[in-house]
Order: C-alpha cells, then structure tokens, then sequence
C-alpha cells in the first residue's frame, strides 16, 4: 500500500482531486524539496478551478538568535492531484517581524 492510500488520498493516485490537508502537505514537501529549505507553514490554501494555490512559509537562512532567521513567502500552483506546478516567492521577511496591515 502506497503512502497516499494510507493517507486516505486514494482518489488522488487516481486521478481525483486531494483534499485539502493533503494539499498541505504536497505544497509545504515539494517546496521544500525544489529550494533545498526547511518548510515551515502553509499560510493559506485555496481550491481554484484547474487545483490549488497555497502560499508557503520557509526557512531561506538559519540565523542566531532564531528570530533573526530570514524567513520567506512562496506562492504555489498544484494541479488537481497535488503536484507543484509552479511557485514564485512574494515576500522575504526576518521571522521575528510581524505585519503592520
């Protein structure tokens, strides 16, 4: 039994559509695989009509003390079945910095 079936995603390797906790996951891993940077959040998730769009927190340089980490904002594409199929970074922030909207 494969990883997606255990995870209840079945209908994915099939050609269906994940669900969104699945989608998480994709985004935050493949991310992460391609930049070669630690993931942290999934910020917002959002179904569009050919799959997903999520924005995605990493990790982009590990500094000391740790709130001085330059975190970054990736936006991602996934097509239905999860799969990144592109991604832009938005926004590049110290990961002790809170937004002033």
């Amino acid at each position: 039994m494969t990883d997606d079936r255990k995870n209840g995603t079945a209908d994915a390797a099939a050609g269906g559509r994940c669900d969104i906790a699945t989608v998480m996951r994709r985004a935050s891993g493949q991310l992460a695989d391609l930049l070669q940077c630690e993931p942290g959040s999934v910020s917002a998730v959002k179904g569009t009509g050919e799959g997903w769009s999520a924005d995605v927190e990493v990790v982009e340089l590990e500094k000391v003390p740790d709130t001085m980490s330059v975190m970054a904002t990736y936006h991602v594409e996934l097509d239905a079945e999860g799969r990144l199929v592109a991604y832009e970074r938005v926004r590049r922030y110290a990961r002790g910095q809170i937004d002033r909207r």
